[in-house]
C-alpha cells in the first residue's frame, strides 16, 4: 500500500519512543508524507472517542504505535475508525501485539510503503446494551483517580433496531476483550451468562471477560484462561474470582454472542473495553459481546511467529524438562521439499525451528 497519511501514537517520557518518532517523522518528510502525532494521554483536555481522533489526525492510512502492547491498543482504536493499517513498535517487555523492533522502524515503514509488508487481520468485538453506556455524575472522577481524563462512552450505531429487546448498538470495536468488574470492593458482581441466547449459569466473581483470540494473552489468560492462537475466530469467555464451583473459561463458536444480564440483586458494574473504562451498568441492565465485522489490519516485517513469542514472554525455554528437548520440532525439515500433506499448513519460517 503506497502511504499518504500516518498517525503516530507516542509512549511519552521514553527516550528510545521520542528518538523512533523522530525517524518516523524524517521518513514521512522525505517523501511529503504527512504525519500527525495523536496525544491519547493528553491531561489537559477532553480526550476523544476512535473517530474523532481519527478525523482529527486527517483519517490516516497507517497508525504508528511507539510503546508496549497498551499503546497499540490505543492506536488500534485510531486505526479501526479510518480503515487503516496498524504498525507496531516494540518498546514494552510483556506484550504480544507489537513485533517490530525500534531499530528497523524504517525498514518497516519501506516495507508498507513498497507493499511488501506482511498482513495480518485480527478478529475485534463489537457490542449491544439494554441502554446506552454512561459514567453517573460524580462517580468519574472517583474511577479515574491517577488515570487522567477518561475516554468518553461509546456512541450510539446508527443501525436501526427492529423489534423490542434488541437493545442499542454500541459504537464498539475491541481488539482484546470486553470485561464487566464490580465497582464495590465488597461487593462482587452477579450475572446471568448467555451463550448463543442460551443461558449458561448465573455467576457472582470480581468480573467477567469476554475476549477474542488475541486477547486470550492478556486479562483472560491472567485469570487462568486458555491461550488462543490470534489466526483463529473464537469468542473466550472467562469468569474472574468467580464464587461457585465451575470456574473454567467457555471458548465458543465466533458466531455464537455471549450476553451478561446484571441480576437484580447485584451491585453496579463498570464497563471496560481494550483496558478503558467506558461506562457504568446498574441492576437489570445488559451487555452483548460478539464478533465485530471490522478486522484489524496488522502491519509485520515477516510471518509471526506467535508461539516462539509465547515462549520468551513466559520464558518456557527456564523450564527443566527444555535441555532434553532440543532438537528441531517433529516432522518439520526445512531443507527438504514440503510434502503434500503438508503443504497447507501454517508452518515457522526456518529460523524459528527450535
Amino acid at each position: 500500500m503506497a502511504v499518504r497519511r500516518v498517525g503516530l501514537v507516542v509512549h511519552q517520557g521514553r527516550t528510545e519512543a521520542d528518538d523512533a518518532a523522530r525517524a518516523v517523522h524524517d521518513w514521512c518528510a522525505a517523501r511529503g508524507i504527512r504525519c500527525t502525532e495523536i496525544d491519547v494521554w493528553a491531561k489537559d483536555h477532553q480526550r476523544r472517542g476512535g473517530r474523532a481522533e481519527a478525523e482529527a489526525a486527517g483519517n490516516p492510512d497507517l497508525v504508528v504505535t511507539l510503546g508496549g502492547d497498551g499503546t497499540f491498543l490505543r492506536g488500534a482504536r485510531i486505526a479501526l475508525k479510518s480503515d487503516a493499517s496498524v504498525l507496531g513498535v516494540d518498546l514494552g517487555k510483556v506484550g504480544f501485539l507489537t513485533e517490530v523492533p525500534a531499530a528497523d522502524v524504517t525498514e518497516a515503514l519501506d516495507s508498507v510503503h513498497d507493499g511488501h509488508a506482511v498482513v495480518e487481520e485480527r478478529m475485534t468485538l463489537t457490542m449491544r446494551a439494554s441502554r446506552a453506556l454512561e459514567i453517573p455524575a460524580g462517580m468519574e472522577a472517583l474511577l479515574h483517580y491517577g488515570r487522567g481524563p477518561a475516554l468518553p462512552p461509546p456512541l450510539v450505531r446508527p443501525e436501526a433496531t427492529e423489534g423490542d429487546g434488541w437493545g442499542v448498538a454500541l459504537d464498539v470495536m475491541a481488539l482484546n476483550d470486553v470485561v464487566l468488574e464490580k465497582l464495590a470492593r465488597d461487593r462482587q458482581v452477579s450475572v446471568g451468562v448467555y451463550i448463543a441466547g442460551r443461558r449458561l449459569a448465573s455467576y457472582s466473581a470480581d468480573a467477567f471477560a469476554v475476549a477474542t483470540p488475541t486477547g486470550s494473552t492478556a486479562y483472560s489468560f491472567a485469570a487462568g484462561g486458555p491461550v488462543l492462537s490470534p489466526h483463529m475466530d473464537a469468542v473466550v469467555f472467562t469468569p474472574i474470582a468467580p464464587h461457585m464451583t465451575f470456574n473454567r473459561s467457555v471458548v465458543a463458536a465466533p458466531d455464537e454472542p455471549v450476553a451478561l444480564r446484571v441480576l437484580r440483586h447485584s451491585g453496579q458494574a463498570a464497563v471496560s473495553i481494550d483496558g478503558q473504562l467506558r461506562g457504568v451498568v446498574d441492576p437489570g441492565d445488559w451487555i452483548g459481546v460478539f464478533r465485530a465485522p471490522q478486522r484489524v489490519r496488522l502491519i509485520r516485517l515477516r510471518p509471526t511467529d506467535f508461539y516462539g513469542r509465547l515462549r520468551e514472554r513466559f520464558r518456557l525455554t527456564d523450564a527443566p524438562a527444555t535441555a532434553a528437548d532440543a532438537e528441531a520440532a517433529p516432522f518439520f525439515r526445512p531443507d527438504s521439499p514440503i510434502p503434500p500433506d503438508l503443504a497447507g499448513l501454517r508452518l515457522p519460517p526456518p529460523s524459528a525451528a527450535r
